[in-house]
């Protein structure tokens, strides 16, 4: 005990290096009151919040009630062994870093406390930098655990672009606001029509933050089923509710430490839109199920297209959530106010479908093809432009992409589509495998590029439709 008293030298200023996303919640499970009484007053100047139990079936309720970060478990306790404790805290709650302290240690019982998953052992008396060395290890595996996901989610944004391209006005204001206010902390709100790249620009800001190294979570909030987006998001308790047969760690918790970005944000229904709230103005969420709210550090991102202000005046969005989310704003303009981005835009967007860097596909595009491009309106922005760059590519099989490599409904004056024949088929007879593909070609054009769709209407599998592009390509190479 005065051991554990003598290394409390320094801790304030240990406190001041624990940062936010390191800050642990932490259970404390002992029967000595002095020990109780240490912890209660030192792990919060070490920057941790603490809950104290005098035994394990107080520790056993409060796991009912809420979730931890590490528990620091006495093995010998009256009523319960801490090993029974461990025990019960690895099924409710298998995230939990435990820590088994004890004063009467032996090598069985440490065997033992391993095998059930404690991270480590130690053995009283012990020193309060030993408890803050453990703790730092526990906020590093939780750290790592982050990391990994963020680096999980960049493999995953691999494919294309992983920053803005565009050195339109409109675009370098763009490069310019997000150079701003990337590297604070606030909430910042992307404007703009679907398909602009506001994900993408959520992305951006992440890669320029401080948060660059952590999770970014995206959430299209308009795909959540209404019943479970709050379980989603917030996450939930073990029996909250029919079919809840496990804890689960809602986003705010998976990107802890990182960026949350809630695409379609106008979509939430008035009920997340309080909680969204209260977590912007306190930084605690609460799972369903629990009783006590916990903190998180979570930067948040929102994105729509839709007009928030007619929600607001309709009564569909909370005005002082809107100033909220709203303390930067940054809109995006559609692709025909920034034309001259086009070009470098393709280039771009075809080296994603090559899955080639952009200097051994850049002299594929034809200047009549950038001409086409230049020309078409773009209703569906630069998700448009990826499909018709993909559909190009597969067509001119990995060579020169010519106009007619184009969906005829791009090369058509204002983007309008043609039931008539194509080009080059004139009164010239046809194979039936030529009318197939060009029927499927068609379908393919219709559907935007979604191999998927196209092949729901065509009646085959997304493996056929696979099959038939990947044989089309083929034979135009073929042809030279």
């Amino acid at each position: 005990m005065e051991a554990m008293t003598e290394s409390t030298v320094n801790r304030t200023s240990a406190r001041e290096r624990v940062e936010t996303h390191r800050s642990l919640r932490v259970l404390f499970v002992d029967d000595e009151k002095p020990l109780q009484e240490l912890m209660r007053t030192e792990l919060p100047r070490l920057g941790h919040e603490v809950t104290i139990c005098p035994d394990g079936k107080t520790a056993l309720k409060m796991l009912e009630k809420s979730t931890f970060d590490a528990a620091i478990l006495d093995l010998r306790m009256p009523g319960m062994t801490g090993i029974e404790v461990l025990e019960h805290l690895k099924k409710v709650s298998p995230d939990t870093e435990a820590v088994v302290l004890t004063g009467h240690a032996t090598m069985e019982t440490a065997i033992e406390a391993v095998r059930l998953g404690a991270l480590d052992y130690m053995t009283k008396p012990c020193k309060l930098a030993q408890i803050e060395a453990v703790l730092c290890k526990v906020a590093e595996r939780r750290e790592l655990k982050h990391k990994n996901l963020a680096l999980q989610t960049r493999v995953q944004a691999a494919e294309g672009p992983t920053v803005l391209v565009g050195k339109s006005p409109a675009m370098l204001a763009v490069h310019r606001l997000i150079d701003t206010v990337a590297p604070t902390d606030s909430t910042v709100l992307i404007l703009g029509e679907t398909g602009t790249g506001k994900e993408l620009a959520a992305r951006t800001l992440m890669q320029k933050s401080k948060r660059a190294d952590m999770p970014f979570v995206p959430v299209n909030c308009g795909a959540l089923a209404e019943h479970l987006v709050e379980s989603e998001l917030f996450g939930h308790r073990k029996g909250a509710f029919t079919g809840a047969d496990r804890d689960h760690k809602g986003l705010f918790e998976v990107a802890n430490g990182g960026t949350l970005f809630l695409d379609e944000v106008g979509e939430l229904n008035k009920n997340i839109q309080v909680k969204l709230l209260r977590f912007l103005e306190s930084g605690e969420i609460r799972r369903v199920g629990d009783t006590e709210p916990f903190r998180t550090d979570v930067r948040v991102l929102c994105a729509t297209n839709r007009d928030l202000r007619a929600m607001i005046r309709e009564d569909q969005f909370r005005e002082d959530l809107y100033f909220r989310i709203n303390t930067f704003e940054i809109r995006l303009p559609p692709l025909r106010e920034r034309r001259q981005d086009i070009p470098e835009l393709a280039r771009h967007l075809l080296a994603r479908a090559a899955r080639r860097p952009v200097e051994q596909v850049a002299d594929l595009l034809t200047p009549e093809v950038i001409d086409v491009l230049l020309e078409h309106e773009w209703q569906g922005n630069v998700r448009e432009l990826a499909n018709v760059m993909e559909h190009a590519y597969i067509l001119a099989g990995g060579g020169k992409i010519l106009p007619e490599h184009v969906p005829y409904s791009v090369r058509q004056p204002g983007g309008r589509r043609d039931t008539g024949p194509t080009e080059g088929n004139s009164s010239s007879p046809r194979t039936l495998r030529e009318i197939e593909m060009e029927h499927v070609l068609r379908v393919l054009d219709k559907h935007g590029g979604s191999k998927a769709k196209a092949a729901e209407e065509l009646g085959i599998s997304l493996k056929t439709m696979y099959n038939k592009l990947n044989q089309l390509q083929e034979e135009r190479k073929a042809a030279g």
